[in-house]
């Protein structure tokens, strides 16, 4: 059987789950409540929440949720490494304060990208620091290791593309999105190998 203090808990799950659904639905629904021709492609998550955006308050509260559902997913992600926890933990935190600290209407505050480059930094660096030695093959040194890299090679995107605006929007994107879904497959994952373990 499983013993009861490695195992995910189902409010882990549930925080997991949330996590994408707050990010893409909120950049989702914010983008269409913008008025002209707003581009995904091109303008970052970010302008959806700035000062001036159109509801505003949507991207706000998408990024606010993305960051707690981080921490409590972390909380309860019992068989990882303690290291890799606290970095998730911290991902959550530095992205519920980019919430908090939005971009002006023009120029940039440096609260906001100090804590969007940890935010990014944390997230894409915890699952090669939450792997083990043994255990399920989703926390293996191999798999997160992988899963660093590809998240890193899309952190390295975003930073070429910060550079001359032309697929920021996209870049950041493919990075927030696989940083918000990377977590739902590893409890999805240990879920699955601890209920064969009860069999």
């Amino acid at each position: 059987m499983t013993s009861p203090d490695r195992a995910v808990p189902g409010w882990a799950v549930a925080s997991a789950a949330l996590a994408p659904v707050a990010l893409i639905g909120g950049w989702t629904l914010a983008a269409s409540r913008q008025p002209g021709h707003f581009s995904p492609v091109h303008q970052t998550i970010s302008a959806l929440a700035a000062r001036g955006a159109t509801d505003r308050w949507i991207m706000t509260a998408g990024l606010a949720a993305l960051g707690a559902c981080h921490v409590v997913t972390a909380l309860g992600l019992r068989p990882a490494r303690r290291t890799g926890r606290w970095l998730l933990a911290v991902g959550g935190v530095a992205t519920a304060v980019v919430a908090a600290a939005p971009q002006p209407e023009h120029g940039s505050a440096p609260l906001h990208l100090a804590a969007a480059g940890v935010g990014f930094v944390t997230l894409s660096l915890w699952p090669a620091f939450a792997s083990r030695a043994t255990g399920p093959a989703v926390l293996r040194r191999h798999t997160c290791v992988a899963a660093s890299a590809v998240l890193l090679g899309l952190l390295g995107w975003l930073a070429v593309e910060i550079g001359d605006d032309d697929l920021v929007g996209l870049s950041e994107r493919m990075l927030a999105g696989a940083q918000a879904l990377w977590p739902l497959v590893v409890v999805l994952a240990l879920r699955g190998s601890a209920a064969r373990m009860d069999r």
